[in-house]
């Protein structure tokens, strides 16, 4: 299976979520896509409530099954608890950390600028979108990329909010993975135990 390239509001109205960013689609059409949208809604198994709660994950950070499957079990294996060690190491990816520093306004533009060499780690330049980030790593854009369009723009309206675990440095271009953030800290509305439920099965 290849990452998902149709309509975002498709998935958006599936969710009931605006896993993408704001949908027009999800506010005009509140029920999901198909000829069966509208009808009435069967009641979910549990199975069925994990499993979508799991694909929500996936398309939020845009990965694949078996990406997915490998970083639960780094999760899995790191001790404590596992839902948030899973969330923590989603929000530690390269691409994401472009994407929550305002270099990039979505995290599929963020991948594209990983993956073109627009963005370097500590000095060094990481076309890895999955690159996990530690503690104290320093996130920049290429010197030769610096005036590219597609970054300025970006960075022009650049969402206000600070994340609390990065730092930005507007003259540099560069942010810094300060610390892991907290589960309260991370925005997203993934119910990560129902994650670990279907993992435990």
């Amino acid at each position: 299976m290849a990452r998902y390239t149709g309509p975002k509001s498709k998935i958006s109205r599936k969710f009931n979520d605006e896993i993408f960013g704001p949908s027009k689609a999800l506010k005009k059409k509140s029920y999901p896509p198909g000829m069966h949208g509208r009808g009435r809604r069967k009641k979910q198994s549990e199975y069925a409530v994990q499993l979508a709660e799991k694909q929500k994950a996936k398309y939020i950070y845009g990965m694949l099954e078996r990406q997915f499957a490998n970083l639960f079990d780094k999760a899995h294996r790191k001790g404590g608890i596992t839902g948030e060690n899973l969330l923590v190491l989603l929000e530690s990816r390269l691409d994401n950390t472009v994407y929550r520093l305002g270099i990039a306004p979505t995290r599929r533009a963020a991948r594209q600028l990983v993956l073109h060499k627009h963005i370097t780690v500590n000095g060094e330049v990481v076309n890895i979108p999955s690159y996990s980030l530690k503690v104290g790593d320093t996130v920049a854009v290429r010197e030769k990329s610096k005036s590219l369009e597609a970054i300025t723009t970006s960075l022009t309206v650049r969402n206000a909010r600070a994340y609390s675990w990065l730092e930005w440095n507007g003259a540099e271009m560069s942010g810094k993975f300060v610390s892991a953030p907290q589960r309260d800290q991370i925005p997203e509305k993934i119910q990560e135990q129902l994650i670990v439920e279907l993992y435990s099965k």
